[in-house]
């Protein structure tokens, strides 16, 4: 295990070595407090950053009176560690648990936090604790509860891994159980029983026939998408089962509401008893925004949807418009050879340095 959470935070380091260094110091889920201590730290000690703190998440802003406030948010936290630390360098590779996703991009909003003094939009970074576990515990959401005004912009970057293209809003996720129910018997006199498990076939045929819509939201293209996840049910090798439960997962465009997207799932599933579990609503991704346009021009004009749930949703559900934006590769994310190229990182930070000073 790395020692070197003792030291100090350097923000004057090369993006590709404070990420080393931020990586370099553990912060699993729940154990962030010592790194949000040394991010507080060393953020104060730029007098034009005003630094507040709420639990393990701490929160920089300039105060020079522009027109616009743009934010900058990145958890501190990574997945456990698989005996990938401390980091290492191949060629232009960054190896270490924490690199893609997304201390990268944390080391991105630090070095521009320290050294962009005078930006031509007003700033807020945010750093915060417990993304990678339960919703509940998710510092972001902690602050937009309890801090909101803390989060206010007119756009918001959050740094997580798009290998350094744009990735606007993302898919809200519903997660629903469809229970079927028949009469347990004695398996050698199955007549005198209704097996459940069978009652899945049309849950499953109308999964199988299923046409997922696609939408297009400002020139961004998002494909919805509706599956079987799991399936739970049996009682014994010689018993005609009386409960089956298929759990179905419903990917949605975030150009529908919550109620939307249920209301959606149950017309699919009519006829069955269905119970919603668990959903998060999407984010749209509001590249209409004239700090959204700038954004894109800054880096280079590409975007494409983002497929899967993040934070920027929470975001939405304040009324700021987001977008993705991270120097890590996704496909490395929780991997055991996570990596990150020191190119992107350097890349990214010099991308954004244009955006908030030209």
């Amino acid at each position: 295990m790395s020692t070197s959470d003792t030291t100090p935070l350097d923000l004057t380091l090369d993006g590709g070595a404070l990420t080393a260094r931020l990586v370099d110091f553990p912060s699993v889920s729940g154990d962030e407090q010592a790194l949000a201590d040394a991010v507080e730290a060393a953020l104060r000690g730029y007098p034009h950053l005003t630094v507040d703190r709420y639990g393990n998440n701490v929160v920089a802003r300039t105060n020079t009176g522009r027109a616009e406030r743009v934010l900058l948010a990145g958890h501190l936290d990574t997945v456990p560690i698989a005996d990938n630390l401390p980091s290492y360098v191949d060629g232009d590779l960054l190896y270490g648990c924490g690199t893609s996703d997304m201390k990268s991009g944390v080391a991105v909003q630090l070095r521009l936090a320290a050294t962009v003094t005078e930006p031509n939009r007003d700033l807020t970074f945010v750093f915060y604790d417990c993304e990678e576990v339960e919703a509940h515990r998710n510092g972001l959401g902690h602050l937009a509860k309890e801090r909101p005004e803390w989060l206010a912009a007119d756009f918001a970057v959050l740094m997580e891994p798009s290998g350094a293209v744009v990735e606007g809003g993302c898919q809200g996720t519903l997660r629903a159980q469809i229970r079927l129910t028949g009469v347990r018997a004695h398996a050698a006199r199955s007549w005198l029983g209704d097996n459940a498990i069978h009652h899945a076939a049309e849950v499953l045929a109308r999964l199988a026939t299923y046409e997922p819509r696609r939408v297009e939201i400002d020139g961004l293209e998002y494909r919805e998408g509706l599956n079987a996840v799991r399936i739970d049910g049996g009682v014994a090798g010689n018993v005609i089962p009386d409960e089956c439960v298929v759990t179905v997962n419903f990917r949605y465009a975030p150009d529908r509401t919550e109620a939307e997207a249920e209301k959606h799932v149950r017309e699919v599933f009519d006829g069955f008893e269905l119970t919603v579990t668990d959903f998060a609503p999407g984010a749209l991704p509001g590249l209409s925004q004239p700090a959204a346009q700038a954004f894109l021009a800054a880096t280079g004009g590409e975007a494409r949807a983002k497929f899967g749930w993040t934070d920027v949703a929470r975001f939405s559900a304040l009324g700021v418009p987001a977008v993705n934006y991270g120097p890590g590769d996704p496909n490395l994310a929780h991997k055991r050879e996570e990596h990150c190229s020191l190119t992107a990182i350097a890349q990214t930070e010099e991308r954004l340095r244009a955006w908030l000073t030209s």
